[in-house]
């Protein structure tokens, strides 16, 4: 047999052996765990596996007029519908701003919800942010103050938006419309799918259950404080069930 091959099998096993005896570091995929103090690398993330490999396109291979150490950097970078930028090849891409899943600035991490960027103030396993909305309200709109019921009848009633009269129709002031209003809401991420869900207590215990021991303690809480707590036992989850992300490199 070869002496060098010899000596390559030899090292194999001597590894193999020191692995098996925990002499030899196990965690060997540059993970760390995650704490407040964890800085994303700044860039842009595409989709959410570029957020769980800590791997986001930066400010360097981004093509644009707009100084790199501007405050404002990333505000005025997605003034523009779209986005161009070097990929890995060095070939040039393109892609709509409304489509990325966000962004980081000094580490901190920012998601795209209706075209707005909010900032990820709780992260972990499950977490956790704040969203200016739009909603839509397709209900009755009266000029002269609130709303009333579309299908409330009144044998004046002739059609939406008019009344009959026997002097002649005239159009109604409670006329059938929507109306545009913003709202906080706010919403938790699962970070080993990336699913964005809303707050609410049907989608804490849905991620509660992935821990079962967590989840029966949380379900013999009396409704109200099930309802109270919701906050509480997502940081039990991620304090049981900590978040590894890639090193910084940076």
């Amino acid at each position: 047999m070869n002496r060098n091959f010899r000596i390559l099998i030899l090292a194999a096993v001597i590894l193999s052996m020191l692995t098996g005896t925990g002499l030899v570091a196990q965690d060997t995929s540059g993970m760390v765990k995650y704490t407040p103090d964890f800085r994303f690398k700044d860039g842009i993330y595409v989709n959410f596996e570029q957020v769980k490999l800590n791997n986001p396109i930066p400010k360097a291979r981004l093509l644009t007029s707009t100084d790199y150490n501007d405050k404002e950097f990333f505000r005025k970078l997605f003034e523009s519908d779209k986005l161009y930028y070097y990929d890995g090849m060095g070939v040039r891409q393109e892609i709509p701003v409304s489509s990325i899943w966000g962004y980081a600035r000094n580490g901190v991490l920012y998601i795209q919800v209706q075209n707005n960027f909010n900032r990820i103030t709780f992260v972990g396993s499950i977490c956790h942010f704040v969203a200016d909305i739009t909603t839509v309200d397709n209900r009755y709109y009266s000029p002269y103050g609130g709303y009333y019921d579309p299908y409330y009848y009144s044998p004046y009633n002739y059609g939406y938006g008019s009344y009959y009269s026997p002097y002649g129709s005239y159009y109604s002031p409670y006329s059938r419309g929507s109306m545009t209003r913003n709202e906080l809401k706010q919403y938790l991420i699962d970070f080993e799918e990336g699913k964005i869900i809303e707050f609410d207590q049907k989608n804490t215990e849905l991620l509660l259950m992935k821990d079962a021991e967590l989840y029966e303690e949380y379900v013999k809480l009396s409704r109200k404080e099930r309802k109270n707590l919701m906050f509480v036992y997502i940081r039990k989850f991620n304090e049981r069930n900590p978040l590894y992300i890639p090193v910084n490199q940076n």
